[in-house]
């Protein structure tokens, strides 16, 4: 697999696309980074990282909405990519949707959004936008 991101944001489309309640995915450091931002913005219900004998797993419950059951997600897009890294500065950070999504981003600071970013001045490369 040449890019693990990819992946685990096209098993998360996925289980939306198909009405699963629970997803599993390979864990690493940084995909527990973004789940745990998707988990804080409220993209997501829970998740819990399952340490396993051969690999470790993240459990995500996905978010539905009650009434329309409709996607808490409406698109996750993987913007930089092993071949062609995407990075923003601090003057020219992505907003998406016009600021209702955001944009995951990886800084010196950490796993972080693009407005946590605007607000402790630093730029990063550009994971991906959500929305």
């Amino acid at each position: 697999m040449t890019d693990p991101i990819a992946d685990y944001l096209t098993r998360v489309r996925n289980a939306y696309l198909a009405k699963h309640k629970i997803v599993e995915v390979p864990a690493s450091k940084m995909k527990i980074e973004i789940t745990r931002i998707l988990h804080e913005k409220g993209y997501i219900l829970s998740y819990k990282v399952v340490e396993g004998t051969p690999y470790n797993t993240i459990k995500i419950a996905l978010k539905y909405h009650p009434y329309t059951k409709q996607a808490a997600i409406k698109k996750i897009k993987r913007v930089s990519s092993p071949g062609l890294r995407q990075y923003a500065g601090v003057d020219n950070m992505p907003r998406v949707l016009n600021g209702m999504g955001i944009a995951i981003l990886s800084t010196s600071k950490g796993v972080i959004t693009d407005k946590e970013a605007k607000e402790l001045n630093v730029g990063g490369e550009v994971i991906c936008y959500v929305y």
